[in-house]
């Protein structure tokens, strides 16, 4: 049976607040420009990160339930065997303030050995 860890729906809520502050405040910026920034602005992309948790890798892939896209499943380094403690962090993306995607990044021992992008980051 595969086990789907969860992240705290209110750190995502936080993390979907100051999303949408950050594309509030771009927007303002954006309307009131007279042109000289307009294309940095035209890209506003903004990611923010939600949680971390504590996972744990079983047959050689951690499983989470992910906001906006459901549950996923992210294959790990084959050298990890099943039981190894990690940590999955979640950071939101957005543009202009509107949810597009969701990152993940795996952890163990505290070096990175897997970022994931669902949706567009």
């Amino acid at each position: 049976m595969t086990t789907y860890h969860e992240f705290d729906k209110a750190k995502i809520e936080e993390a979907l607040d100051a999303v949408k502050a950050d594309g509030e405040l771009a927007r303002a910026i954006y309307a009131r420009d007279t042109g000289d920034h307009g294309p940095v602005f035209a890209a506003e992309e903004y990611s923010v990160l939600a949680q971390c948790i504590s996972v744990t890798v079983q047959g050689h892939q951690i499983c989470l339930n992910l906001p906006i896209v459901g549950k996923k499943c992210i294959s790990v380094p084959v050298s990890l065997p099943s039981g190894t403690a990690a940590q999955a962090c979640l950071s939101i993306c957005t543009h202009w303030g509107i949810p597009t995607g969701v990152k993940v990044t795996i952890s163990v021992a505290g070096h990175v050995v897997v970022t994931k992008t669902f949706g567009k980051c």
